[in-house]
């Protein structure tokens, strides 16, 4: 009898975050899941436990390439606030296949799983308040460096960053003109601009 072929973990987990991604985890059926993992029912439940602990899991890959890719952007900038106007203005420029012309999987979660699981739901916010986290960093190395006045306030700059960072996204993800887009994130990286004393 002919051996199933071993599957990749790190492969499976990223058509398991793809089709989650796209189809949230409610609407996703172990059917779906069958197909794009190419896995039986049994085989993914001895290799993820449940549904939910696969989604869990697909879930923080999303959020630790979301977070890698912010940084190394961050990085090559010439400065900080340069990096946070250059993250707003990439976003319009991506390919139409890529999966990140979409909403953020960690927004769709939270409307998916609010009402109907906590685990899910509030993983999800943990997540979005670690990239928080993570852009006040970026304001508080332009305090740091004197790109912004030394009363600036990271944290609630960094919130009104993400505000505008997940509308942006919401209208990649509803096919808005590209020339409309453009335009969008070309005033929200001038917002930030405009910050710098």
């Amino acid at each position: 009898m002919a051996r199933a072929t071993p599957y990749d973990r790190d492969q499976t987990l990223d058509a398991a975050m793809s089709l989650f991604w796209d189809k949230g985890y409610h609407a996703t059926s172990l059917k779906d899941l069958e197909g794009a993992l190419s896995m039986k029912p049994g085989s993914i439940y001895a290799a993820f436990q449940s549904k939910q602990n696969l989604y869990l899991l697909a879930l923080e890959k999303y959020f630790t390439a979301s977070r890698a890719s912010f940084r190394k952007q961050a990085a090559r900038a010439a400065t900080p606030l340069q990096g946070l106007a250059n993250n707003l203005r990439a976003y319009p420029q991506l390919s139409a296949d890529d999966a990140a012309r979409q909403a953020c999987m960690l927004t769709k979660t939270m409307v998916d799983t609010r009402s109907t699981d906590t685990i899910i739901s509030q993983q999800s916010r943990k997540y979005m308040g670690e990239m928080r986290a993570e852009i006040a960093a970026v304001f508080e190395a332009a305090v740091a460096c004197g790109e912004l006045p030394s009363d600036a306030n990271p944290e609630r700059l960094a919130r009104r960053y993400q505000a505008n960072l997940t509308a942006l996204r919401l209208e990649l993800h509803q096919g808005t003109d590209q020339a409309e887009l453009l335009n969008l994130a070309e005033d929200m990286a001038r917002e930030v601009e405009a910050l710098r004393q």
